[in-house]
């Protein structure tokens, strides 16, 4: 027996281990390709019209797709707990995700095809976070409590590495190549659209052994039939029944909700950080981000170890005071050019990858048995729910900076706002119990 499992449990868990790590592998090309470093900027360059204002309506239709996932999520992994078809919504979501990377490709550099491309662009965020939803609620599946932490950075760490590779190929063999791969040409702009296939062709392939290897949860004997209103209706209650059980994860949800929209704004405004700030070219940047996804592809592995160790609190704690100290020191050795964009941002990117492994290691590891998936809908949930924090307090700081204090360029002082979230997400996480008890349900 292994924490009451079975022989054949165990090995089931083993078998699917790395099947279910080489997922975040798979959906690599969605947030390295097309959130961030391509199809967002194809649309903004190649595709756009003159008055379209595209930043402003990228931003739109993040801030749309986030509405509508905090409204489904924590009725979407609650139903996934009681149907007994996790893996199938999760498979389900992953080849949706692969068919908006196949119609990204007949989005044409034309103004006509705007609109369009930003739908795209907006459903695939709603899909991918749903399908995170189930695929976090997979981690107790494929792991023990001995190395739930190593497994969660591992994966973690083979995204980082999918991200690398995917940047590497495109730039190369499509993008920045006098002749792209495969013989195809560059006329209306077919080189970057096809890396959107090439992004497809990966997720579905490495998909598969998820599909193969993982199995299926069992559906609850006491699952009935309801509506969407219905799911909506018992949410009351659930939430009810999760502070009785584990009022301590409930705590962790509020507080990882604070600083993950820290950690978001990291990633998202580190670019124009060092573009605006730094004086970077798109192709520094570029590479830049190659090198970010290393560092924090180490980090999320070191913090895995660290996490079975000394626990996930800890670990994120650690990680949080690490970001607090690079950030700070970015603001403060600025002056000093490049080399503090390069060191303390790389620093920056190796301590939000453990962060953000150890943050659903934690919610795994203390998540009342059968309630996988509900509690993760409320992990996303509550993530998108304060989402508007680091873009807010983001442009405030620079606005003071700017008005106030007569900074004329003030994007340096942006990093305050970013910081300013870690810290309060950091206070309320030490509020938090580190290895808290789980009532199990009646």
């Amino acid at each position: 027996m292994l924490g009451g499992m079975t022989s054949k449990d165990a090995s089931l868990k083993k078998r699917g281990t790395f099947a279910w790590a080489l997922w975040d592998w798979a959906e690599q090309p969605y947030p390295t390709i097309m959130q961030t470093f391509i199809f967002p900027v194809y649309l903004a360059g190649a595709v756009a019209g003159p008055g379209d204002h595209p930043d402003a309506q990228l931003g739109l239709a993040t801030a749309v797709a986030g509405i509508i996932l905090a409204l489904i999520a924590p009725v979407l992994g609650r139903r996934s707990d009681d149907t007994g078809r996790r893996k199938f919504w999760l498979l389900f979501n992953t080849y949706v995700l692969v068919a908006i990377m196949l119609a990204s490709f007949f989005i044409k550099p034309s103004p006509e095809y705007f609109v369009l491309g930003l739908v795209l662009y907006g459903a695939g965020s709603v899909i991918q976070e749903s399908a995170f939803i189930n695929y976090y609620a997979m981690l107790k599946q494929v792991t023990t409590e001995k190395n739930i932490g190593r497994v969660s950075g591992y994966a973690w760490g083979l995204g980082y590495a999918g991200g690398i590779i995917l940047l590497a190929i495109s730039l190369v063999g499509f993008i920045m190549a006098d002749t792209p791969w495969f013989g195809i040409g560059t006329a209306e702009s077919v080189n970057i659209r096809a890396v959107f296939v090439f992004s497809a062709i990966w997720t579905a392939v490495f998909s598969i052994p998820l599909m193969i290897r993982v199995p299926e949860i069992a559906k609850k004997a006491t699952a009935r039939k309801e509506s969407i209103l219905q799911s909506y209706a018992s949410l009351w209650g659930q939430l009810k029944t999760l502070r009785a059980q584990a009022p301590e994860t409930l705590k962790f949800l509020i507080s990882s909700a604070v600083y993950r929209d820290g950690l978001a704004g990291v990633f998202t405004f580190g670019a124009v950080l060092g573009s605006l700030a730094f004086g970077f070219s798109q192709t520094q940047i570029i590479i830049f981000g190659i090198a970010a996804n290393i560092f924090a592809g180490i980090g999320a592995a070191i913090g895995g170890l660290l996490d079975d160790k000394f626990g996930s609190r800890a670990v994120i704690i650690g990680s949080l005071v690490g970001l607090i100290i690079a950030g700070s020191g970015v603001f403060f050795f600025a002056s000093a050019g490049v080399i503090t964009y390069w060191i303390g941002g790389l620093a920056l990117c190796l301590f939000v990858g453990p962060a953000q492994a150890s943050s659903r290691t934690f919610v795994s590891r203390f998540t009342p048995a059968g309630r996988e998936g509900e509690v993760f809908g409320l992990y996303q949930f509550t993530g998108r729910a304060v989402s508007f924090l680091s873009g807010s307090l983001w442009a405030l700081s620079i606005t003071i900076a700017h008005t106030v204090l007569g900074v004329e360029k003030a994007t340096i002082w942006g990093i305050w706002g970013l910081m300013l979230i870690l810290v309060v997400g950091l206070f309320l996480l030490t509020r938090v119990h580190p290895r808290p008890a789980v009532l199990e349900s009646h």
